[in-house]
C-alpha cells in the first residue's frame, strides 16, 4: 500500500487548494523556517483524526481553518484529502484506491468522508487498526517524538511495540469487554438491589393480596348468595304478581259484566215507564183535583178567619174613635189660642219689612248712580288699553324682525369662521402634502439604495437560518422533556381521579352515602379536606387512619338524616364530626423541643381548623427513627417522621411502611394540585409550542425569502412611491381649488352682512319711536286709572251699604215667611182636627152596621165549609183508589230500579277491589325495582339480567338470608384493603421473575465476559511476546549496522510476568561508554538508538509509509550518511516523507517538494525532480 496524493485547502497556511503526489519511494519536503513544512505533516496527522489541537501546535482545533491577511479573507473551512493506493489489500476493502477526507466548517460543524462518503470517524480508526498508520502511530515521527520514545513519555514505547506486535486491536476489544463488564456489573448491583426491594415490597404486598383475594372471594360469594336470594325474592314476588294480576283480571271481568247487566235493566226500567204513563196521568188529575179543593177549603178558612179578625178589629177601633174624639176637642180648643197669637206678631212684623224695603231701595238708588259714573271711565280706559295692546304688538314684530336678522349675522357669522378655518386647515394640508411629496422621494432615493444591500442580507440570512434552527433543536428538547412530565403528571391524575372517583379503600357504608342523591352528598370526609406535605403523609396518615372515613357534617340533623338512610338500606355503618360542635373548641398551645406539633404540618380550611386541631390534639412528630424511652413519661402521642411507629404513655404500634400508605390522604387536595400543576405545564407546553412555531415561521420565512422576491418587494415600493406621489399632486391642486371657491364665499357673506347691518338700524329707527308712543299712552292710562280706582271706591261703599240693607231686609223678610208658616201650620192643623173629629164621628156611627154584615158572612162561610169538607172526603176516597192502582204498577219499576242500585253498589265494590289489587301489583312492582337498585347498587347488576333466571342452589331461604347476613357483616366488618394489591402483586411478581431472568441472564453474560478477557489475554501475550523477541532481535543488528559490531543494545521487560502491562527498558551501550542510562547519550546517539528501534520495529512490521520531520537535525555528516543509507534500504517495503533542512538529506531523496510563501501568511509547494542529476553515491547500494 502507497501513499497516492495529498490535498489541502484552507488548512492553516495552505488557503489555496494545494495537492503533493507521493510517486516516488523517498520524497523529500523542504523550505525555510516558518514556511509551512510541518503544516503538511500536521495536514496527514490531522486527517488521519488527530483529535488534540496541541499535538497539531494550536490552541484549539478551530485554529486549522485559513484565518486570513491582509489581502485574504479568512477561511469558510478547511479540507485535508489523503489518498492511497491498496495495492498489497493491506487495507481490509475492494477498492484499491482509498482517499479519506476530513471537514471542519468555521461554525464548528466537522465531517469525515471515505471514498466521497460521509463517515464517522470510528470507521476511519477501524480502517487503519493494526496497519501503522494513524495519527499517533509509528508511522509520524517529529523531532520531539524521539526523546519522548527514548524518555518513555506517556508510555509512548509500550504504544509503538503494541502497534507494530498487532495487539491493539487485542486492547482495543479487552478495554471494551471491560467496560462491558463494568457496565454489566453495575447492572447486576442495580438488579440486585431493586430485586431486594422488589422482595421487601413483595411481601408485604403478598399479605395484602392474600387478604385482598380473600376479601374478593367473599364479595364474590356474598354476591352469588345475594342474587340468589335476590331470584328467589324475584321469583316468590313475580308468583305473587302473577296471582294479583289473576285475580285483577277475574274481578275486572266480573266488573265489567255487572256494567252490561245494569245496562239492560235501566233500558227494562225505560220501557216500564213508557207503559205505565196512563196510570200516572189518572193519579196526576185526581191528585189535582183534590189539591184544588182542599185549596178552596183552606181559602174559605183563611176568609172566615180574616172576617173573624175585622169585627175583633172594628170593636177596637170603635173604642179608639171614642178616644180620639175626645182628643180632637182638646187640640182644637189649643190650636184656635195660639193662631190668633200668631196673627198679632204677624201684623208687627209686617210693619218692620215695609219700612227696610224702602231704605234698601234708597241705598240702591245711590249705587246705580255711581255705578254709571264707574262705566264712562271704564271705557275710556280699556281704549287706551287697546291702542297700547297694538303698540306692544308692532313692538314685538319689531323685535322679532330684529332678532331674524340678528340670526341670520349670527350664521353668516358662522359660516364665514368655518370658511376660514377650513381655510386654513387646507393651508396646514398644503404643507403637509408638500411635505409628503418631498418625503416620498427621499423614500424612492432609499429604496434605490436598498437595492444595493440586498447582497450582504443573503449572508445575514443563513447566518440567521442556522441561529434559528439551533433554537429549534433546544425548543424541541426541551418540549420533549416537558411533555414527558406532563404525561407522568396526567397519569398520576386519572389514577388518583379514579380512585376518587370510585372512592378505593372507603366501606360500602360510605359510597352508598356518597352516591345517594336523597341525602347531602356534598358532605366531605375528613381524608378529603386535609393535605400533608410528602415528609408527615405516612406519619399522620397511619394515626388519622381511624378517622379518614368519617364524614364531615354541618349539623347533627345531617348526621341522623344518614343514619336513617344506612339503617333503611341495611348498608352498614358510617362516622360522623358535627362541624357546628366545634366552634366553640381551644386547642392546646403547648409545645416540645425537638419535637413538631402534627396540626402545623396539615393543610386545612379555616372553617375545619378546629376539627383538625382536635383530632390531632396531643399528637406530635418526632424526626428520629428509634423510639424514645423518655418519651414514655409524657401524656401526648409521638409518630416517628417515616410511619415506622406511634408511641404513647400506654402503648406502642410500629413496624414496617406499606408499599402504598400515605396514598389515601388528601387525594382530592392532591387531585386539585396536580390539575394545577397540569395546568401549568400545558401552559409552559402551549409557551414551548407557540415558540416553537414562532421560530417556525421565522425559519420558514428565512428559508422562503430571497434577494429577488426583496428586489420586486423595493420595486413595488419604489412604483408605489410614484403613484404616492401622483396622488399627492392631484390633491395638491384640489386643495388649491377649493381654496379659491372659499374665498369667493367669504366675499359674498361680508356683502349679505352688510345689507343686514343697514336694515337692524332702520329697524332700532322705528323700535324707538314706538316704545316711545307707548310711554306717553301708559301715562294717560295711569291718570284716568287713578279716577277710575277713586269712583271704584265710592262704588264699594255703597255696595257694602246694599248689601247690608239688603241682608237686613231679608232676614225681616225670613222672620216675617216663618211667622206667617207657623200660622198657616197651625191653621191646617186645626181644619184637619176638625176633620178628623167629623170623620171619627162618621167611624163610630158605620162600625155598629158593619159588625153586623160581617157577623152575617162568618156564618155564610160556616155553611159552605161543611158542604167543601164532604166533598174532600169524597175525592180523598177516589184518590186512594187511583194511587193503589198507580203503585200496583209502580211495584215492578221500583224492583227494577232496587236491583240497579244493588248492582251499582257490587259495582262499587269490585271497583274498590280491583282499586285494592292494582295498588298490591303496584307494592311488587316497587319490590323489584327496591331489589334491582340494590343489586345495582352493590353488584352494577341489571334486575332485567336476573328476573327469568331460576334457583341454581340446593339451601333453604332461612339459611341463604343468614349466610348473605353473615357475609355482609363479615365484609363491613372485614376492614380497609387494598383494592390495587393483588393486580399490584402480579405485576410485580412478573417483574420480579422477570428481573431474576435479567439478572441471570447478566450472570452469565458476565461470565463470557470475563472469559472473553482472559482469551483475549491469552492470545495478545502469546502475539507479544514472539513479537517483542523479534523487534529484539531487530533492534539489535538495526543498531550494529549503525553503530557498530562491537556495540551492545537491548530491549528488557521489567515485569516478564505481565508482559502486556510491563514497561520496556531501552539498553544502547557505544563501544567504549558505560552510560548508566539512555539520557546520558549525546543527541545524535539518542536519534540513532531511535531510529534503530523505529526501523526494528519496520522489520518486524513494516508501515506503508513513514513521515520523519526533521528528526535528522542533530545528526552529524556522518551518521546522516548511516541515516541516509537505512532510509534507502527500508524504502523498498515502504515510502518516506522527510521534512529535512539537512543538505545530505535533499541529495539523498527521489524528488523534492520545496514549501514557500509567495505572499506573507499563504504557503505554497513547487515540485523538484533530482534522479537526473549525479551524486556522491551516498543511498548506492553496497554488496555485503
Amino acid at each position: 500500500m502507497r501513499l497516492k496524493t495529498l490535498e489541502i485547502k484552507g488548512f492553516k497556511s495552505f488557503a489555496t487548494e494545494t495537492a503533493i503526489h507521493f510517486d516516488e519511494d523517498v520524497i523529500g519536503i523542504v523550505g525555510p523556517n516558518g514556511s509551512g513544512k510541518s503544516n503538511i505533516v500536521d495536514a496527514i496527522r490531522w486527517v488521519l483524526g488527530e483529535q488534540k489541537s496541541k499535538e497539531l501546535r494550536l490552541d484549539t482545533m478551530s485554529s486549522v481553518i485559513f484565518n486570513g491577511t491582509k489581502k485574504r479573507r479568512q477561511g469558510g473551512l478547511a479540507q485535508v484529502t489523503l489518498t492511497f493506493e491498496n495495492t498489497k489489500n493491506i487495507l481490509p476493502t475492494d477498492y484499491q484506491t482509498v482517499s479519506i477526507s476530513r471537514i471542519l466548517y468555521r461554525t464548528g460543524e466537522s465531517e469525515y468522508r471515505l471514498n466521497g462518503i460521509t463517515c464517522r470517524l470510528k470507521d476511519i480508526t477501524s480502517l487503519f487498526l493494526d496497519t501503522g498508520i494513524g495519527s499517533n502511530s509509528y508511522a509520524i515521527i517529529a523531532l520531539g517524538m524521539v526523546d519522548d520514545i527514548l524518555s518513555d513519555k506517556e508510555n509512548a514505547r509500550r504504544k509503538m511495540f503494541e502497534q507494530a506486535s498487532g495487539i491493539s486491536k487485542y486492547k482495543i476489544r479487552k478495554r471494551e469487554t471491560l467496560n462491558k463488564l463494568k457496565s454489566t456489573s453495575e447492572d447486576l448491583e442495580r438488579i440486585e438491589d431493586l430485586l431486594h426491594e422488589i422482595e421487601s415490597n413483595l411481601k408485604t404486598l403478598e399479605k395484602q393480596a392474600r387478604r385482598t383475594k380473600k376479601y374478593f372471594e367473599f364479595k364474590e360469594k356474598y354476591k352469588e348468595l345475594s342474587v340468589e336470594l335476590a331470584i328467589r325474592k324475584t321469583q316468590g314476588i313475580k308468583f305473587v304478581q302473577q296471582d294479583l294480576k289473576d285475580k285483577l283480571q277475574k274481578e275486572e271481568d266480573d266488573h265489567r259484566s255487572l256494567e252490561i247487566e245494569v245496562r239492560q235493566l235501566e233500558a227494562q226500567l225505560e220501557k216500564e215507564k213508557k207503559a205505565n204513563l196512563d196510570k200516572e196521568q189518572a193519579l196526576s188529575t185526581s191528585q189535582r183535583a183534590l189539591n184544588e179543593l182542599v185549596g178552596n177549603i183552606r181559602q174559605m178558612e183563611s176568609d172566615q178567619r180574616m172576617i173573624e179578625q175585622r169585627i175583633e178589629f172594628n170593636i177596637q177601633n170603635k173604642a179608639k174613635v171614642k178616644e180620639n174624639i175626645q182628643f180632637a176637642n182638646q187640640n182644637i180648643h189649643r190650636l184656635q189660642g195660639e193662631i190668633e197669637q200668631y196673627r198679632e206678631d204677624l201684623h208687627a212684623e209686617k210693619r218692620l219689612e215695609v219700612s227696610l224695603e224702602e231704605q234698601l231701595n234708597q241705598a240702591e238708588e245711590a249705587l246705580k248712580v255711581i255705578k254709571e259714573n264707574h262705566g264712562s271711565l271704564k271705557s275710556d280706559l280699556e281704549g287706551n288699553l287697546q291702542i297700547q295692546q297694538g303698540i306692544s304688538n308692532e313692538i314685538f314684530e319689531l323685535e322679532k324682525q330684529k332678532a331674524i336678522n340678528a340670526n341670520k349675522v349670527e350664521r353668516i357669522d358662522i359660516e364665514q369662521k368655518r370658511l376660514i378655518s377650513e381655510r386654513s386647515s387646507s393651508q396646514v394640508e398644503l404643507d403637509k402634502y408638500q411635505e409628503e411629496s418631498s418625503l416620498v422621494e427621499r423614500t424612492k432615493n432609499r429604496l434605490e439604495q436598498e437595492l444595493d444591500r440586498l447582497y450582504q442580507k443573503e449572508d445575514e440570512r443563513d447566518q440567521s437560518l442556522n441561529q434559528v434552527q439551533s433554537k429549534l433543536d433546544n425548543i424541541t428538547t426541551e418540549s420533549q422533556d416537558l411533555n414527558r412530565k406532563l404525561d407522568s403528571k396526567r397519569n398520576e391524575f386519572k389514577l388518583i381521579k379514579s380512585m376518587v372517583e370510585s372512592m378505593e379503600g372507603f366501606p360500602e357504608s360510605i359510597k352508598f352515602l356518597s352516591k345517594h342523591d336523597k341525602w347531602n352528598n356534598q358532605a366531605p370526609l375528613l381524608s378529603d379536606i386535609i393535605y400533608v406535605k410528602e415528609d408527615y403523609r405516612v406519619a399522620i396518615e397511619n394515626y388519622l387512619e381511624p378517622y379518614l372515613s368519617y364524614y364531615v357534617v354541618d349539623n347533627f340533623d345531617d348526621a341522623k338524616e344518614a343514619i336513617g338512610l344506612l339503617s333503611k338500606s341495611q348498608k352498614g355503618k358510617a362516622n360522623f364530626f358535627i362541624l357546628e360542635e366545634f366552634k366553640s373548641y381551644t386547642p392546646s398551645l403547648l409545645g416540645f423541643p425537638n419535637l413538631i406539633s402534627a396540626a402545623s404540618e396539615v393543610q386545612v380550611d379555616d372553617k375545619y381548623r378546629n376539627l383538625l386541631d382536635y383530632v390531632l390534639a396531643g399528637v406530635f412528630i418526632s424526626e428520629q427513627e428509634s423510639l424514645d424511652k423518655t418519651l414514655e413519661s409524657t401524656e401526648y402521642t409521638i409518630l416517628s417522621r417515616s410511619g415506622k411507629f406511634i408511641q404513647t404513655k400506654y402503648h406502642v404500634l410500629g413496624g414496617s411502611v406499606g408499599l402504598f400508605e400515605g396514598k389515601k390522604i388528601g387525594r382530592k387536595k392532591n387531585l386539585e394540585k396536580l390539575e394545577q400543576e397540569i395546568q401549568t405545564l400545558e401552559v409552559k407546553s402551549n409557551q414551548l409550542e407557540d415558540q416553537y412555531y414562532a421560530q417556525k415561521q421565522v425559519l420558514e420565512s428565512l428559508q422562503n425569502s430571497s434577494i429577488k422576491a426583496d428586489i420586486k418587494q423595493a420595486e413595488t415600493a419604489l412604483n408605489k412611491c410614484i403613484q404616492e406621489r401622483a396622488e399627492i399632486t392631484a390633491k395638491l391642486n384640489s386643495i388649491k381649488t377649493n381654496s379659491q371657491s372659499a374665498d369667493e364665499r367669504i366675499l359674498h357673506f361680508k356683502t349679505e352682512m352688510e345689507q343686514l347691518n343697514k336694515e337692524n338700524i332702520e329697524v332700532l329707527d322705528v323700535l324707538a319711536q314706538k316704545q316711545a308712543a307707548l310711554q306717553d299712552l301708559k301715562s294717560t292710562i295711569s291718570s284716568t286709572d287713578g279716577n277710575f280706582r277713586k269712583i271704584s271706591n265710592e262704588m264699594g261703599v255703597a255696595n257694602d251699604t246694599f248689601n247690608q240693607k239688603n241682608i237686613q231686609f231679608i232676614q225681616q223678610q225670613n222672620k216675617v215667611n216663618a211667622l206667617q208658616r207657623e200660622l198657616t201650620f197651625r191653621e191646617k192643623n186645626l181644619e184637619q182636627t176638625l176633620s178628623e173629629l167629623t170623620q171619627n164621628e162618621k167611624t163610630a156611627n158605620s162600625s155598629d152596621s158593619e159588625l153586623v154584615d160581617l157577623r152575617t158572612k162568618v156564618a155564610s162561610f160556616q155553611e159552605q165549609l161543611v158542604l167543601s169538607y164532604s166533598n174532600k172526603k169524597e175525592k180523598e176516597a177516589a184518590l186512594n183508589e187511583a194511587e193503589q192502582q198507580y203503585f200496583q204498577a209502580r211495584g215492578s219499576i221500583n224492583e227494577i230500579d232496587e236491583q240497579i242500585r244493588t248492582k251499582g253498589r257490587k259495582g262499587q265494590e269490585l271497583q274498590a277491589i280491583i282499586t285494592k289489587l292494582k295498588e298490591k301489583l303496584s307494592e311488587t312492582r316497587y319490590e323489584i325495582n327496591t331489589i334491582g337498585e340494590r343489586l345495582n347498587i352493590e353488584f352494577q347488576i341489571n334486575i332485567n339480567d336476573v328476573i327469568n333466571l331460576e334457583s341454581s342452589l340446593d339451601i333453604e331461604d332461612e339459611a341463604l338470608t343468614e349466610q348473605v347476613a353473615k357475609l355482609r357483616y363479615r365484609l363491613e366488618n372485614y376492614g380497609e384493603i387494598n383494592p390495587m394489591a393483588v393486580e399490584a402483586y402480579d405485576e410485580m411478581k412478573e417483574r420480579y421473575d422477570s428481573i431474576t431472568t435479567q439478572r441471570d441472564d447478566i450472570i452469565e453474560a458476565k461470565k463470557d465476559l470475563e472469559e472473553t478477557i482472559k482469551e483475549i489475554e491469552n492470545t495478545a501475550t502469546i502475539q507479544f511476546n514472539e513479537a517483542f523477541e523479534k523487534a529484539r532481535l531487530y533492534f539489535i543488528d538495526v543498531f550494529r549496522s549503525l553503530f557498530t559490531e562491537d556495540d551492545n543494545c537491548d530491549l528488557i521487560l521489567l515485569d516478564p510476568d505481565n508482559p502486556l502491562e510491563s514497561k520496556i527498558e531501552i539498553v544502547a551501550k557505544p563501544k567504549g561508554k558505560r552510560p548508566q542510562s539512555i539520557s546520558q547519550l549525546s543527541g545524535g546517539e539518542k536519534t540513532l538508538t531511535a531510529t534503530a528501534l523505529l526501523f526494528a520495529l519496520y522489520l518486524l512490521k513494516p508501515a506503508p509509509f513513514c513521515i520523519f520531520d526533521e528528526v535528522d537535525a542533530p545528526l552529524d555528516d556522518a551518521n546522516i550518511e548511516k541515516f541516509n543509507r537505512i532510509i534507502k534500504k527500508f524504502s523498498k517495503d515502504s515510502q518516506f516523507i522527510i521534512v529535512t533542512h539537512n543538505k545530505a538529506t535533499m541529495a539523498a531523496v527521489d524528488t523534492i517538494y520545496g514549501v514557500f510563501m509567495h505572499e506573507q501568511g499563504v504557503s505554497g509547494v513547487s515540485h523538484v525532480d533530482f534522479r537526473s542529476f549525479e551524486n556522491s553515491g551516498v543511498f548506492e547500494s553496497t554488496v555485503e
